[in-house]
C-alpha cells in the first residue's frame, strides 16, 4: 500500500521554466515504486501558483494489517476523511456519527466534560452536508449525539481512534474504489470500479452496487488495444468482457491501476518480505512500548486521583474536626459564663443569709429585753407579752426565711460545682481534640510526566494463474471471519441510525441514500458481491 502524501506546493514561474522533470518516490509497506512524469506535460491550470495534492493511489485492503508506521496512518486517515466529509465516498448518517466521534477523539483526546462544554464543537467540519440536510435536527443536537459516542472512547489513543475510523471507513460500498466512464459494445453507459478486491461494473445512476464483479483471483489477464480494454476471466468457459473508454490515456490509468491492485493483492497473501516483517516487528515493539508507557502513565494518573481523593477526604476531615473544636470552644465559654452567674448568685444568696441571720440574733435580743421588761407592770406585761408573741412570730418567720435563704444558698453551691465541672470536662475534651494529629502522606509528584511502456500499439498484462482456487478458499475464509468480527460494530451503527430516523426527511435523500437502504434492507453488502461473478460478457 503507498504511504499517503499530503502536500502543497507552490511553482514560480522561474521554477515552471528550469523544473521540466517532476520525479516522485513513494516508500510503501509492500514495495518501493518510482515514476517521473514531465509536470508541463500534464493538463494542469495555467495560474500560479500550482498547487499539488499527494494522496494515496492503492487503498489497503486491511488497513490494521498494512498501516505500519504511525503517521502513514495519520496522513491515511486525514485522505479518507477529507473524501468523506466532500462526499466522494458514500456515507450513511448513522456511521458519520460514529465516524466524527473518533475524528473528534483522535483531535481533542479523551472527553473532560470540565473542558469539551457545550458549543466546543461549534466550528468543526464533521459531518457531510448531505447527512445534516437529511434530518430536522439543529447542530447543538448534532453535537450531543457525536459527543454521546465521543464519551464512549475513552482511554484510547490518538492512533487508536484513527485506526477505529479506519476500520469503519474501510467497510463502506464506495471506499477506495476509482470510478471510469466506459461503454460496452453495445453502447451501453457504464461505469468501471477499481478497487483492492477486483473490479467492479456499475451503472452510472448507481455506484454502491456493482451489476457484476471480477475478483483478482478469478482474473487471468487485462489487456487494451487502442480505446478497446479488454477483461479475460480466469475460467476460459466464461464470455471475454470488452469496453471502450473515452481516450487512451483512460485505458492507460485503468491499466496502472489494475496492474498495482492486483500485485498488492497478491502479495497480502503471501508470507511478507524480510524488510516488511522487519517493519512490522518494529512497530510491534514500538506498540508494546507505547503500551508499556500508557500503562506506566495510567498507574501514575490513577495513584495521583488517588492521593488527591486521599488529600481532600483528610481536609474535609480537618475542616469537621475544626468545626468540632470551635463547637467545644463555643460549650466552654458558654459553661464559663454560666459558672460565673451562679457563683455571683452565690455570693449574694450567701449575704443575704448573713443579713438575715444579723436580724434573727438583733430580733432575739429584742425579745430578751422585753422579757427582762416584763416584769414591769401587768398592762405593760400584757403588752410586752403581745409584743413577745409577735416578736417571737417574726423571729419564727425570719428563721424560716434564713433557713430558706440557706437552703438557697446551698443549692447555688451545688449548681457552681456542677459548672466547674462541665467546664472541668470541657477543657478536658478541647484538649483531646487539640492533640489529634492531622496526618497528610505525601503526594506523588506530578506526571512526568512490472515497469511497463506505453504506446499506441496493443499491449497486454497476464496473470499467473498459480495457486487460483487456494486463494479464492482463502479469500472466502477471510470473508466469514471478516463478517463475525464487524457483527458489534453494526449493532452499534443499527442503534445510531434507530435514535435518529425519526427524524429524518425522505423527500431530501438522495438516490445513494435510497440505494444504500435498498442494499441494508436486502442484507446486500460490500463483499457479497463478490458472489456475483461475470458468466456473460454483457448480462445487461
Amino acid at each position: 500500500m503507498a504511504s499517503a502524501l499530503a502536500a502543497k506546493m507552490g511553482f514560480n514561474s522561474l521554477m515552471r521554466k528550469q523544473a521540466r522533470n517532476f520525479n516522485v518516490r513513494i516508500c510503501t509497506m509492500e514495495s518501493d515504486m518510482e515514476f517521473s512524469c514531465e509536470v508541463l506535460d500534464q493538463e494542469v491550470p495555467k495560474e500560479e501558483p500550482i498547487t499539488f495534492h499527494f494522496l494515496a493511489k492503492f487503498y489497503p485492503e486491511n488497513a490494521e494489517e498494512e498501516l505500519v508506521q504511525d503517521i502513514t496512518q495519520h496522513l491515511f486517515f486525514l485522505q479518507v476523511k477529507k473524501k468523506i466529509l466532500e462526499e466522494e465516498i458514500h456515507c450513511p448518517p448513522e456511521a458519520s456519527v460514529l465516524l466524527a466521534s473518533y475524528a473528534v477523539h483522535a483531535k481533542y483526546g479523551d472527553y473532560d466534560p470540565n473542558i469539551h462544554k457545550p458549543g466546543f464543537l461549534a466550528e468543526e467540519e464533521l459531518l457531510p452536508k448531505r447527512v445534516i440536510n437529511l434530518y430536522q435536527m439543529t447542530a447543538e443536537m448534532w453535537e450531543e449525539r457525536i459527543t454521546a459516542c465521543y464519551a464512549e472512547h475513552r482511554g484510547r489513543t490518538r492512533d487508536e481512534a484513527e485506526m477505529e475510523y479506519l476500520k469503519i471507513a474501510q467497510d463502506l460500498d464506495m471506499y477506495g474504489v476509482n470510478y471510469f466512464l466506459i461503454r460496452n459494445k453495445k453502447g451501453t453507459d457504464l461505469l468501471l470500479g477499481v478497487d483492492a478486491l477486483g473490479l467492479h461494473i456499475y451503472e452510472p445512476e448507481n455506484r454502491l452496487t456493482p451489476k457484476c464483479s471480477f475478483p483478482w483471483n478469478e482474473i487471468r489477464n487485462i489487456s487494451y488495444s487502442d480505446k478497446e480494454f479488454t477483461i479475460k476471466p480466469l475460467d476460459k468457459k466464461t464470455n471475454v468482457f470488452k469496453f471502450n473508454s473515452s481516450r487512451l490515456r483512460v485505458n492507460k490509468l485503468i491499466l496502472q491501476l489494475c496492474i498495482g491492485n492486483h500485485d498488492l493483492f497478491m502479495r497480502r497473501r503471501r508470507v511478507d518480505s524480510l524488510e516488511v516483517q522487519q517493519m512490522k516487528a518494529q512497530a510491534r515493539e514500538e506498540r508494546a512500548r507505547k503500551q508499556v508507557e500508557r500503562q506506566r502513565l495510567q498507574r501514575e494518573k490513577q495513584l495521583r486521583e488517588e492521593a488527591e481523593r486521599a488529600r481532600d477526604e483528610l481536609e474535609r476531615r480537618l475542616i469537621q474536626l475544626q468545626d468540632e473544636a470551635h463547637m467545644a470552644n463555643e460549650a466552654l465559654l458558654r459553661s464559663e459564663q454560666t459558672a460565673d452567674l451562679l457563683a455571683e448568685k452565690a455570693q449574694i444568696a450567701e449575704e443575704e443569709a448573713k443579713l438575715l441571720a444579723q436580724k434573727a440574733a438583733e430580733a432575739e435580743t429584742e425579745m430578751q429585753r422585753i422579757k427582762v421588761s416584763a416584769i414591769r407592770g401587768q398592762e405593760e406585761r400584757r403588752l410586752m407579752e403581745q409584743k413577745m408573741l409577735e416578736a417571737e412570730m417574726l423571729a419564727l418567720k425570719m428563721a424560716e426565711e434564713s433557713e430558706r435563704r440557706a437552703q438557697e444558698a446551698e443549692q447555688l453551691k451545688q449548681d457552681l460545682q456542677e459548672a466547674r465541672e462541665s467546664e472541668r470536662r470541657a477543657k478536658h475534651k478541647l484538649l483531646e481534640i487539640t492533640s489529634k494529629a492531622v496526618y497528610s502522606p505525601g503526594l506523588p509528584p506530578d506526571n512526568m510526566p512490472p515497469d511497463v511502456s506505453f504506446s499506441r500499439e496493443n499491449l497486454s498484462f497476464d496473470f499467473k494463474d498459480t495457486d487460483m482456487k487456494r486463494l479464492s478458499m482463502e479469500i472466502e475464509k477471510e470473508k466469514v471471519e471478516y463478517m463475525e468480527k464487524s457483527k458489534h460494530l453494526q449493532e452499534q451503527l443499527n442503534e445510531l441510525k434507530t435514535e435518529i430516523e425519526s427524524l429524518k426527511l425522505k423527500e431530501r435523500e438522495t438516490p445513494l441514500d435510497i440505494i444504500h437502504n435498498q442494499n441494508t434492507e436486502q442484507g446486500t453488502s460490500k463483499h457479497s458481491n463478490f458472489k456475483k461473478v461475470a458468466t456473460n460478457s454483457a448480462p445487461w
